[in-house]
């Protein structure tokens, strides 16, 4: 797929802003990094509609507006180190990775890192690091992480992934917060926890 075209690129942009995703860097990041690349067959040509789509292993790429908010929400820096836990497609790391110093990437599905590393070489994000694992636990040889996100399986993290993020550091993931739900909320106080 050689990328979309003008029209279909500024459509996609309008979409994210009028569903919320107003930051302009992360517009930015948005704008360079090419969905289709994450996405295989008849899906490639729905890459720039707000839906998700499915991929391999039964998982799916998450709408780009939802991808947006999310991504918006870690309120990621230059600077930052980040822990992405459920890499998917790839789609979200190669976002983050034009706005972080590092993105760190980790997936129980092989298949899914290994299609991901291919389209990050392709593009030369060589910013990310990305691996084949449980990820429940964080990444704790490369702690301590700036932000982390957790994606909607695997967003009830146990408590030494938490520990793992330092300081005032965010995290999100599809539906809420890290933790969020019924159960009380053991996390520090002082900390703030960015999900949609």
């Amino acid at each position: 797929m050689s990328g979309p075209d003008a029209q279909t690129k500024m459509q996609f942009l309008f979409a994210l802003r009028s569903r919320g995703v107003t930051e302009a860097a992360v517009l930015e990041a948005m704008e360079a990094v090419d969905r289709g690349l994450f996405l295989r067959g008849i899906f490639s040509e729905r890459a720039y509609e707000d839906v998700p789509l499915p991929i391999a292993c039964g998982q799916t790429i998450s709408q780009p507006s939802v991808v947006g908010l999310m991504t918006q929400a870690l309120q990621v820096n230059p600077r930052d180190t980040v822990l992405e836990v459920g890499t998917g497609s790839g789609y979200q790391a190669a976002i983050l990775a034009k706005l972080a110093r590092r993105v760190y990437t980790v997936d129980r599905h092989g298949r899914l890192v290994r299609e991901a590393r291919q389209v990050f070489q392709q593009m030369s994000l060589s910013n990310i690091t990305s691996l084949v694992g449980d990820g429940s636990h964080g990444m704790p040889d490369q702690a301590p992480f700036d932000r982390d996100h957790r994606h909607r399986r695997c967003r009830r993290s146990p408590r030494p992934a938490l520990g793992a993020v330092e300081g005032r550091r965010h995290h999100g993931g599809p539906g809420g917060p890290i933790g969020c739900g019924p159960d009380p909320d053991p996390r520090p106080k002082d900390r703030k926890w960015a999900g949609i």
